[in-house]
């Protein structure tokens, strides 16, 4: 009956919001497994020139692409922080590049650059990290259109990458706070 009561008090605590405690309240070893960190040196590098929270870049990328660099989404995302084509052409065009090709998404280093490039012009243009994020899963013309009408997010799904990309930053901040550069 003890037990019961411990899950059934898990449940109302994630009803009423308290996820994050539970999610923080994980042994660091069981946290490195359940959210591992590649590409550290780019990650960092990529972080202090687009001047971003390194533990947000590195949640980005784990929600996008688990750290695979490989990764092909169906509608067309590449790599580890699954760009779309067209997007990463735009930023080749902006930051100096004038031989684009989508290969070049695969690799890690030109992937995290740019996403980290796009990451920071999203920031710079809304006025949190949350929406932000939703403009980086949903695009940007959903989210302007979300705030002429003066919604929230509408869809669940970029709700809930926003807040999975914001528990996965808690993670990255507190367990690898020390390869990040942020302890």
């Amino acid at each position: 009956m003890r037990r019961a009561g411990i899950v059934a008090l898990l449940v109302i605590a994630g009803a009423a919001g308290v996820t994050a405690w539970v999610v923080s309240s994980q042994p660091d070893w069981y946290q490195r497994i359940r959210y591992p960190l590649r590409y550290e040196a780019i990650v960092t590098a990529h972080a202090r020139n687009y001047d971003l929270p390194p533990a947000l870049l590195a949640a980005v990328i784990y929600t996008e692409s688990r750290f695979d660099a490989s990764a092909q989404s169906p509608a067309g995302a590449v790599g580890l922080m699954q760009l779309l084509p067209e997007t990463a052409r735009g930023i080749a065009v902006r930051t100096g590049g004038h031989r684009f090709v989508v290969g070049d998404l695969v690799d890690p280093e030109i992937n995290i650059r740019y996403g980290a490039w796009y990451l920071r012009h999203l920031l710079d243009r809304y006025d949190d990290v949350a929406t932000a994020l939703a403009a980086y899963h949903a695009g940007q013309g959903n989210v302007d259109a979300w705030r002429r009408r003066g919604s929230e997010i509408e869809f669940p799904e970029t709700r809930s990458y926003v807040r999975r990309v914001l528990e996965a930053e808690e993670v990255y901040a507190t367990v690898y706070g020390a390869e990040l550069g942020t302890a």
